[in-house]
């Protein structure tokens, strides 16, 4: 039986746009995943996303055997929370380009939530009122292969995101992950994320881009104290990036934290 891993994909992605690399994971591992956070009136975005954590707790208890959890961006710190929880449902966890907080960040982040400025620190701002629908399927792929934030993606993951991102509608189709909750999201990150390592009761790691935004912004300092650090080529979304050398990077590192 193969090793039991539970994905979970970034704000805005749902998790089968990762095609192609949880095709490349599978080879090793029987994954499993949320097809998108925040979706499901059970579990509503809340600051600190303490329902989205619940949600990933409700789908590992339902494999009947611990899983090492693996997420990205949004479904790493998912992961970090949720293993920190309930550590008897996990083996291990491995975070995607979703460094720890450093006390003193989060409490200029908790500060910009008080004030009104969480827009401006965060992904929201851009997020809030984007586009969402297209005439067709190649319209909307055509769009976001202009935008600097895809035109790094290997083709075939920006071909994804487009078959698995979007859905029919509005007279031709519309983003699958609402944009709505997708803002939300961003604005209720939670900013006491570090205080969870200390809780942290299975082995953890770290992956991240050599050319991340997030990781030049945070550091690594934190993260160092409760994970082992790797690196990857590529920027914030490096698993659309390079998929294949994602997924071995992984496996790479679930080796180093458990018994495969």
């Amino acid at each position: 039986m193969k090793p039991l891993l539970q994905f979970s994909h970034a704000n805005g992605f749902p998790a089968p746009c990762y095609r192609a690399f949880l095709a490349a994971l599978a080879k090793r591992f029987d994954v499993r995943y949320v097809p998108q956070f925040g979706h499901d009136p059970k579990y509503p975005v809340t600051d600190g996303w303490p329902h989205l954590v619940s949600e990933l707790i409700a789908a590992v208890e339902q494999h009947g055997r611990p899983a090492i959890a693996v997420g990205h961006s949004l479904g790493g710190y998912l992961s970090f929370l949720a293993a920190a929880r309930r550590p008897d449902l996990f083996r291990a966890v491995i975070l995607l380009d979703a460094p720890i907080m450093s006390r003193f960040q989060g409490s200029a982040l908790a500060f910009a939530k008080r004030v009104g400025f969480i827009d401006r620190v965060t992904l929201a701002g851009t997020t809030k009122g984007r586009r969402s629908t297209w005439p067709s399927a190649d319209s909307a792929l055509a769009h976001f292969s202009s935008k600097p934030a895809f035109r790094t993606f290997d083709p075939r993951c920006l071909t994804d995101y487009v078959r698995y991102g979007t859905e029919p509608g509005g007279h031709g189709v519309v983003l699958r992950f609402d944009t709505e909750v997708e803002y939300n999201i961003y604005r209720t990150i939670p900013h006491d994320i570090q205080r969870a390592g200390r809780r942290l009761g299975v082995p953890g790691g770290i992956i991240v881009g050599t050319e991340s935004d997030l990781v030049a912004r945070l550091g690594l300092r934190t993260s160092g104290r409760y994970l082992r650090i790797a690196s990857v080529d590529g920027g914030h979304l490096f698993p659309f990036e390079h998929p294949e050398p994602a997924a071995a990077a992984v496996i790479a590192m679930a080796k180093d934290l458990v018994p495969l």
